[in-house]
């Protein structure tokens, strides 16, 4: 049965129109929630690409709504945004078994992988998904939570673009190669861009930047040397983006990397809702980036 059918079979009173809906569900005796924005021009009789967003630690899918934008670009590109909720302290302080954790904090954590995998079957249920169109965004823990979701999800990830979250699992064996955009300021000091600082790996451990990208650029059958362009500097902001693209080989994907130069733990193009985490440059639009990223690539 085709995604359109299912919707259809579910019944009119469950289907979701243009609007933001929370959703629950109970994955291993533990109820997960995530939320919804269905775009303005949405039309349940196509199929609809869907970006799955997810928060950095400590913070929450509203607060991620607000930090990222992305449901303005919902709006204005026509896909689906969806927010899922990590699991934490009263709902508000949550987190991702993105992996990375010293085993002691690890233990009892749930499996956000099958989340997921549950979340994109419920969300069949309510809008008209294109399952070959389904991708996944998101900072810093929410940034690696992505890279999981490409090595153990790949039959249903078309691409990833995480910003500011490296890969923390300790390996990876995706189905298939999985594109990947990745955004990283250099000035970063929550996740570093050479790796974790002294005394991080007592109960955190991730790759650094440069390490995750080989790491992907090889799963992924690319060329071992990118091609390097500057960006033009737009914004005269005290900071210079550079792209760096390693390009697939036959039956690869391809990866790219844009690091900020002096950017810090933020959203290229948002403003900052605080000053502590560093500057945000204004040279180039994640969110602009990301979807056309994303729209060259199905699976």
């Amino acid at each position: 049965m085709n995604a359109l059918l299912l919707v259809l079979a579910l019944g009119a009173a469950d289907l979701l129109g243009p609007g933001d809906h929370t959703r629950t569900l109970e994955v291993d005796g533990r109820e997960r929630s995530y939320l919804i924005h269905v775009p303005e021009k949405y039309d349940p009789r196509q199929p609809t690409p869907v970006v799955l967003v997810f928060h950095g630690a400590g913070t929450n899918a509203r607060m991620m709504v607000r930090f990222c934008g992305l449901s303005e670009k919902a709006d204005e590109a026509g896909f689906i945004a969806v927010y899922p909720n990590g699991t934490g302290a009263a709902g508000i302080f949550l987190t991702w078994n993105a992996g990375g954790l010293h085993p002691n904090l690890a233990e009892g954590k749930p499996d956000d992988v099958k989340f997921v995998d549950a979340l994109l079957d419920d969300l069949l249920g309510v809008v008209n998904v294109d399952p070959k169109r389904v991708y996944a965004t998101g900072m810093s823990n929410g940034g690696m939570m992505c890279y999981r979701l490409a090595a153990e999800l790949s039959g249903r990830i078309a691409a990833i673009a995480p910003v500011g979250g490296t890969m923390a699992i300790k390996e990876a064996k995706p189905a298939r190669p999985v594109p990947v955009l990745h955004f990283h300021g250099t000035a970063d000091r929550l996740v570093p861009f050479q790796g974790p600082r002294e005394g991080m790996q007592e109960f955190l451990t991730f790759l650094s930047v440069e390490e995750t990208v080989q790491t992907w650029a090889k799963l992924n059958r690319c060329r071992p040397e990118p091609a390097v362009e500057k960006l033009e500097d737009k914004a005269d902001d005290g900071m210079t983006v550079t792209k760096k693209t390693f390009k697939p080989q036959e039956g690869g994907a391809e990866v790219i990397l844009v690091e900020i130069d002096g950017g810090g733990h933020t959203w290229p193009g948002r403003e900052p809702p605080i000053g502590l985490i560093g500057e945000s440059t204004k040279d180039v639009s994640a969110n602009g980036m990301i979807w056309e990223f994303f729209q060259r690539h199905r699976l």
